[in-house]
């Protein structure tokens, strides 16, 4: 009993150690570096063209949606073309033993989309929905199908230049063929510093959207729904850095092995859950697809009008498949295959799954239940939460196991992206150093799991947005280097094909 009632004292002060005045100091640190961040990444080139539209029109969406649109028209439309072959490689009907690598089509597949379907599928959506009424719906579907093709230049990329060692470990992603790439083309120093400058951001951004901002927002929710469990937050996150502990150190194999048995299984739970309220209100989905795409085209009271509309629907997409980001080229390298295209193939799959499928689902959730305009002023999730419940007062806690598996997967995911960028970084010198260049894998995965913990009592907003930016900033290096080898992609798709 006394042992008891000390653990809980203890956990209590910590957690008020944990408090508004640590929050604030590091909020208030960081504060100026998203701001500085901020300018460089979300300024509108239109405004020093002389442009002066209603609505701001960030550099990094043009960023995306440029190189989406260029990869989409360069490559002809295999977003398209592709499709029905994607799905037979995802389904193993190509996969053979012998092929060198770590994890199957669908294992890659499943790691990589498990990484970006997220909160942003269900709050996201909402507040898109929120800020550009339906029709942003339509442009952010339109972005998903455009991203298809970024996913698999990038993918194609990690894979054909990825490196497998002695024991069979593979490293690969946007750090090695920005770096060898580029090399190749006789561009080594810009090719070094572009590789450099992506595992750096790419290292630091892991703790914040792919972990901090995961590990509170779960633990919010289950306090929300669970109130009893109030004040118990850093036990809670405890718990989570167990569980993330227990996969992560088995490395990619590990990870694909959880996600491929957890992916369908929170997919599924979300799918069928958001057709049950899709079909209870079903007298109104003709009304929903003409509110999507009538608010495309025609929208009323949206700031920028169309481009306002479109503008949003972008950024919410971009924000949710990481299209051109280059995290997935990372979980991808690994797959076992022969030919490099293959699972450029299969990432085509990745932004249809999370942005034309289950953020589409989430729209029309929204958009039967009467709830688009959002009279109560609720947050994303809160609004989401709401429209389950016109089918049962009881039906919104389907989103709390949802939220859970969606954020969990989420976490131990970019653990990975993490990993192989600080070891791009720092794993040589360690292997000089100590004749291990594990020693940087496990450094790195044990100050990941602290971060968790953190995460579960911490309100770092300036944190999240830092490594929000971050992550965004990984786009920068990584689509100049796909431009760059964009003509490899196409080489490679064009004798894929014949053969």
């Amino acid at each position: 009993m006394n042992n008891a009632f000390t653990i809980e004292v203890k956990a209590s002060s910590c957690a008020s150690f944990f408090g508004s005045d640590m929050n604030e100091a590091i909020n208030h640190f960081f504060q100026p570096i998203v701001a500085f961040l901020d300018r460089i990444l979300f300024w509108d080139p239109f405004v020093l063209m002389g442009f002066n539209f209603p609505v701001k029109i960030p550099f990094i969406i043009i960023w995306l949606i440029a190189g989406a649109l260029f990869f989409t028209f360069y490559l002809r439309f295999i977003n398209l073309r592709g499709f029905k072959h994607a799905i037979d490689l995802v389904l193993g009907r190509f996969d053979k033993d012998s092929h060198s690598g770590e994890i199957s089509h669908f294992q890659a597949l499943a790691t990589a989309t498990a990484s970006t379907v997220g909160l942003g599928n269900i709050a996201g959506v909402a507040v898109a929905i929120t800020m550009g009424g339906p029709g942003a719906t339509f442009w952010l579907i339109v972005a998903g199908f455009l991203g298809m093709t970024t996913k698999l230049v990038e993918c194609t990329l990690g894979v054909k230049y990825r490196k497998i060692d002695a024991e069979g470990n593979v490293s690969g992603g946007p750090m090695y063929y920005l770096r060898d790439g580029l090399a190749r083309k006789g561009w080594r120093k810009t090719g070094k510093l572009l590789a450099m400058t992506f595992a750096l951001f790419a290292t630091i951004g892991a703790f914040g959207i792919g972990n901090m901002f995961q590990s509170n927002q779960m633990i919010a929710q289950t306090v929300s729904t669970f109130p009893a469990l109030q004040g118990k937050e850093l036990w809670l996150g405890l718990i989570v850095a167990l569980l993330t502990g227990i996969v992560i150190i088995g490395g990619i194999k590990g990870i694909a092995r959880v996600n491929d048995k957890l992916f369908p299984l929170m997919a599924g739970i979300y799918l069928v859950s958001a057709l049950i309220v899709i079909g209870v209100n079903y007298r109104h989905i003709d009304d929903a697809f003409w509110a999507i795409l009538r608010g495309a085209f025609t929208p009323s009271g949206i700031q920028g009008g169309i481009v306002g509309v479109m503008i949003i629907g972008f950024r919410r997409a971009a924000f949710s498949n990481e299209a051109g980001i280059g995290s997935a080229a990372i979980a991808h390298s690994s797959v076992k295959t022969e030919k490099p295209i293959t699972e450029g193939y299969v990432a085509l799959l990745e932004p249809f799954i999370d942005t034309v499928v289950i953020c589409t689902l989430t729209a029309l959730v929204i958009i039967t239940s009467g709830l688009s305009a959002n009279p109560g002023n609720l947050a994303g999730t809160q609004l989401t939460s709401a429209a389950f419940s016109t089918v049962s007062g009881w039906f919104p806690y389907l989103l709390l196991p949802t939220i859970l598996l969606f954020a969990y997967t989420t976490i131990i995911s970019w653990s990975y992206y993490g990993v192989k960028s600080f070891d791009f970084l720092t794993g040589d010198y360690f292997e000089r150093r100590w004749n291990n260049r594990r020693i940087a894998t496990r450094m790195y995965q044990l100050v990941y799991l602290l971060f968790t913990v953190l995460g579960s009592v911490l309100h770092l907003n300036a944190v999240v947005d830092f490594s929000d930016m971050l992550i965004l900033a990984m786009a920068v290096p990584n689509i100049i280097g796909l431009y760059i080898l964009a003509p490899e992609v196409k080489q490679a798709l064009r004798e894929y094909r014949k053969k």
